[in-house]
């Protein structure tokens, strides 16, 4: 079965200036990197939609949904926090990156396609129930996976997370929640300086020293990843796939390859195969120097595909 391939030109068009390294090119640096090798030609693309207000409300408090909508400014920019701000194209970007994890979620459930990946911008897992942060507005996944939940009635779902930064708003949004197990790694001492305490018993959280490499990386996985995820047999697996763990990115201080993230996909896909049909769906977060990304999401995604 073919794999959904969901993004949008608005995705674009957000933009927090010329300096910013959560930069518009990122999406086609991945573009790119898909096409040269192949790889769209084994995905079906659509459009993301625009996620509504009963749609975010799941993730998300109605009162920071509007705040949301509130500060979009009809010119300039908006600083939202030290490294986040909006300006006259955000919100609508912001509403199409949510709005893609809604459709995977569609996709996938109703037999259409057994992954997707959403290429969008910006990125969501910093995202909190109520704060916007580190270039996140909405939480992309966690929109997706409370549809799934909510709206199709699943029981397990599973979120992965492997940017070099923790996903603090998937955490404070899932805590407690035992219809999700998250499993996470990200560099200790990183921002949000959060994650080594996990809070809640469905959170598999992994602090990798600054410098780890494949090896480390893997051996997690393997010893504390897998094993909670055979325990709790999701229905459906949602990955957080920040790409800032490469080890030619300079927004971390890990030591991953493009190899690394074909491998780890490899080992969600066998999970997957298991317990949930196959069904795996991927939203971008991190990842900021462009030739790296583009390079790691295609080894990403050649494994979500099944062309590994």
């Amino acid at each position: 079965m073919l794999s959904a391939y969901i993004t949008h030109p608005d995705c674009a068009r957000h933009d927090m200036g010329a300096q910013h390294p959560e930069c518009p090119a990122r999406l086609g640096a991945i573009h790119d990197q898909l096409l040269i090798k192949g790889l769209l030609d084994y995905m079906i693309p659509y459009d993301a939609p625009l996620a509504t207000d009963e749609q975010l409300g799941r993730a998300h408090s109605a009162l920071y949904v509007q705040e949301i909508r509130a500060r979009s400014p009809a010119q300039g920019q908006v600083q939202i926090d030290p490294d986040t701000s909006m300006n006259p194209h955000t919100l609508q970007a912001a509403l199409r990156a949510a709005g893609a994890a809604v459709e995977a979620t569609d996709l996938v459930l109703r037999g259409e396609v057994s992954t997707a990946f959403c290429s969008v911008r910006p990125p969501g897992h910093h995202a909190e129930r109520a704060a916007a942060m580190g270039f996140c507005f909405f939480n992309n996944v966690a929109v997706g996976i409370r549809h799934a939940l909510d709206v199709h009635g699943l029981e397990r779902v599973a979120l992965i997370d492997f940017d070099v930064h923790h996903g603090n708003g998937s955490e404070d949004i899932f805590r407690g929640d035992d219809r999700v197990l998250m499993c996470s790694i990200f560099e200790k001492g990183l921002y949000p300086y959060s994650g080594e305490n996990a809070i809640g018993p469905n959170m598999v959280n992994v602090g990798l020293a600054a410098r780890t490499g494949s090896d480390a990386f893997r051996e997690a996985v393997r010893e504390q990843w897998l094993p909670a995820l055979e325990a709790f047999r999701p229905q459906l697996i949602y990955v957080s796939a920040g790409f800032d763990a490469h080890r030619e990115d300079d927004m971390g201080n890990l030591g991953l390859v493009d190899a690394d993230y074909e491998w780890v996909t490899t080992q969600l896909m066998a999970v997957a195969q298991r317990h949930c049909q196959g069904r795996v769906i991927s939203c971008l977060e991190g990842g900021y120097v462009l030739n790296p990304l583009g390079r790691a999401v295609a080894a990403h995604v050649k494994a979500l595909i099944g062309a590994a």
